[in-house]
């Protein structure tokens, strides 16, 4: 089991319960009103914790290294997972999985991230940061979901979009632009959810759709906290300081009415208890598509468009603006 710094007092309080259990154990002595009590202390603790998280605390448990990435979710909430391959223009990026999904019945067109669960895996996921080919396969599986009239379904998880040289000469602008234009008007239901880290374009390549949500500890951001932080200050020493500024976590997102819901993790973050996680999420995905098919693809796509461009605060200027002599500055006559 794994421990983030701000859970230092849940660590002591399981190596107690290790030592009891052992003592139990070895003693043969009957310590299961102890056990009882630790357990409920544990609880408690664990709930007093995660009641009173910062936002970079929300950062640390989007990336514990025992949360749930997208392929046990795929395993879990569906029946049958058939896993499709390539861009059919240069390969088959391992940063991105993407296939056919059986919901309960219904056939899905399942896209996410995938960062690998050690370090093997990591370094085979390219820790979860596509190059250009993974959004080119992600935008092919899509037309072929629309094709055949199959909702979309995108879990979102990474770091960024690969920023080594050779994702640039293959085109990572483009990639990720060409997706935003065509998800905007996919005919299908597109259901896209951050499951994980959200950060810019590597997250936004996947990431519109009619209803987009975020799990409760993660966040969704132009930039790392870290990045943020090694501009405004020089240093990485203040990330905790970037994390609060840049209002990444779930809660500010929906406040500011840039996602439509925020699906609650069960105590601890959804590492805790994976299998029920993975209920919450499949029964948000069912009830969002059976939302999305009462509405004609005509609809949809309005709405859709309409939701995009409504983002984003500004105000309009009624009269001309003029300096202190009432002089029109000169780049506006």
């Amino acid at each position: 089991m794994v421990f983030l710094d701000f859970e230092q007092p849940l660590e002591s309080l399981y190596e107690q319960l290790d030592k009891i259990r052992q003592v139990g154990e070895e003693g043969e002595i009957d310590v299961s009103v102890m056990i009882k009590e630790l357990e409920t202390k544990i609880k408690n603790k664990r709930k007093e914790l995660y009641n009173n998280l910062s936002g970079w605390q929300k950062v640390q448990i989007s990336r514990h290294p025992e949360r749930p990435y997208t392929l046990y979710y795929i395993r879990q909430m569906s029946r049958k997972f058939v896993e499709l391959h390539g861009d059919r223009y240069v390969k088959d990026d391992k940063a991105i999985v993407g296939g056919l999904a059986n919901l309960d019945g219904q056939t899905v067109m399942l896209i996410g991230h995938q960062k690998g669960v050690n370090t093997k895996m990591r370094q085979f996921r390219n820790f979860g940061m596509a190059n250009p080919d993974g959004y080119r396969k992600a935008l092919r599986l899509m037309k072929m979901a629309e094709r055949f009239q199959m909702p979309v379904v995108t879990l979102i998880d990474t770091p960024g979009a690969y920023p080594g040289l050779e994702a640039e000469e293959r085109g990572q602008a483009e990639a990720i632009a060409r997706n935003l234009f065509e998800m905007a008007q996919l005919r299908v239901p597109i259901i896209c959810i951050v499951i994980g880290e959200g950060a810019s374009g590597g997250a936004l390549g996947i990431g519109v759709g009619d209803r987009v949500y975020m799990l409760e500890y993660t966040w969704y951001s132009v930039i790392s906290p870290e990045s943020c932080s090694s501009i405004l200050w020089h240093s990485w020493d203040y990330k905790e300081q970037a994390a609060e500024a840049l209002k990444l976590t779930a809660d500010d997102m929906h406040a500011f009415g840039l996602i439509d819901g925020i699906i609650k993790e069960p105590v601890g973050g959804a590492h805790s208890n994976p299998e029920e996680m993975a209920k919450l999420l499949k029964r948000q995905i069912k009830k969002a598509i059976t939302e999305l098919s009462e509405m004609t693809p005509e609809d949809r796509i309005e709405a859709r468009i309409n939701k995009y461009a409504g983002m984003g605060v500004y105000d309009v200027v009624s009269e001309t603006a003029t300096d202190d002599n009432n002089n029109v500055p000169s780049d506006e006559k």
